[in-house]
């Protein structure tokens, strides 16, 4: 993990004088915030221990609890693999992704800037609601491609909007992004259910909800495929964020103010600032995904419905060390599970709840892996150094 101020300048708890000319603590930082942490472990061996040791992990207590139920847990796994990659379920895999991937990247920006943005939940929510409520119109008076744009732009404002206030409140006060953002979200939560039920309800229909968007007014699908092309832009967006963050001087800035805002202020960049834009990106990439998915699989939107992505997709953000395409094969697992188990689940009369017990066993053996690692050599830690230390602040 990147060192700290304090680490860069002491040595067994000693303060070193510095020397003229020799670069201060801040320069250092700058110059290591980037550069791989030492390990005498293979970078294979690093993604066994922290990647694939705690899925693994989890997915044995998962099988030996529902063995105990009476429920043969190699067939189980079986079906969920079967149902997930088999026939048509590789399709409602792909499909599933596409938000999935739009959420995980939101995340990354925000937590390689070492900022909590946590009203992922209300962002994609109320997004969603926007877009779908008002998709059938602009839709139908405007040309496609002119409306998907439109609709998207508009679901990004919503999420830039939703993430301005805790993002300035954070960089003006030093308010504590967690509280805010959350406080945001059930805001913004309670706000889609007034529009489903208000303005934006399709009275056609006994059950709240929105009128339902004509397929072909829909995102496209993928020639000879049921996957729509919301999947495409997605694995899009995310490898151009990834060269941007781990390639680009922006990037290199988010990362700067992770490992430092006193260092950022130190290389010249306006630290306030990149906490306000970080939060506008995050928020804004969050609030895209809930247009894919309304405009590429639902069509419509019901009161109370909470898919909550970001819950279910976190582990799998730290699970690849903040990287953009590591999340990729990640997130495939998660929607192979979400699609594949669900199905599997209900078969053998098991609540799709138990597969939140599956993800939260994987946080569990990653906890404690994380705790393991910081006594011993087990690579390159899930969390940017600091991060809880911030998010105490």
């Amino acid at each position: 993990m990147s060192t700290s101020n304090e680490s860069l300048t002491e040595s067994s708890g000693t303060k070193h004088p510095q020397l003229p000319g020799e670069p201060g603590p801040e320069t250092l930082l700058i110059e290591t915030t980037r550069k791989p942490e030492k390990s005498r472990l293979s970078l294979a061996l690093q993604v066994l221990i922290r990647t694939i040791t705690p899925v693994a992990l989890a997915i044995v207590v998962a099988g030996i609890i529902i063995w105990t139920m009476g429920i043969d847990p190699l067939k189980f796994y079986g079906d969920v693999i079967a149902l997930g990659l088999g026939g048509t379920g590789w399709q409602k895999t792909l499909t599933m992704m596409a938000p999935l991937l739009i959420i995980s990247l939101g995340l990354i920006i925000s937590f390689r800037a070492q900022l909590w943005n946590l009203g992922y939940n209300g962002t994609y929510l109320l997004a969603a609601a926007v877009v779908a409520g008002t998709a059938p119109d602009v839709m139908q008076s405007l040309p496609f491609g002119v409306g998907i744009l439109v609709l998207f732009v508009l679901a990004f404002a919503i999420g830039a909007g939703l993430g301005y206030l805790p993002g300035l409140l954070k960089a003006k006060y030093g308010t504590n992004e967690i509280i805010t953002s959350l406080m945001i979200s059930f805001i913004a939560i309670s706000a889609a259910n007034i529009l489903v039920k208000g303005p934006f309800q399709d009275h056609a229909v006994t059950v709240p909800q929105t009128r339902v968007l004509d397929l072909d007014l829909m995102l496209p699908y993928i020639p000879g495929t049921r996957i729509h092309i919301g999947f495409i832009i997605a694995v899009v967006v995310v490898v151009l964020f990834h060269y941007i963050l781990t390639k680009s001087s922006f990037g290199l800035k988010i990362d700067i103010l992770g490992a430092s805002p006193k260092a950022a202020t130190h290389a010249g960049i306006d630290a306030k600032k990149m906490i306000i834009i970080v939060f506008l990106l995050s928020s804004g990439m969050i609030a895209l995904a809930g247009a894919i998915d309304m405009l590429g699989l639902w069509g419509y939107m019901r009161t109370n419905w909470n898919p909550m992505y970001g819950d279910k997709i976190l582990p799998f953000v730290f699970l690849a060390r903040l990287n953009p395409i590591g999340s990729i094969p990640l997130v495939g697992f998660y929607a192979v599970l979400a699609t594949g188990g669900t199905i599997a689940a209900q078969q053998v009369g098991l609540s799709v709840d138990f597969l939140l017990i599956i993800v939260a066993l994987i946080l569990f053996f990653m906890t404690i892996i994380e705790f393991m690692g910081n006594r011993k050599d087990l690579g390159k830690s899930y969390l940017p150094a600091g991060l809880f230390t911030r998010a105490k602040k």
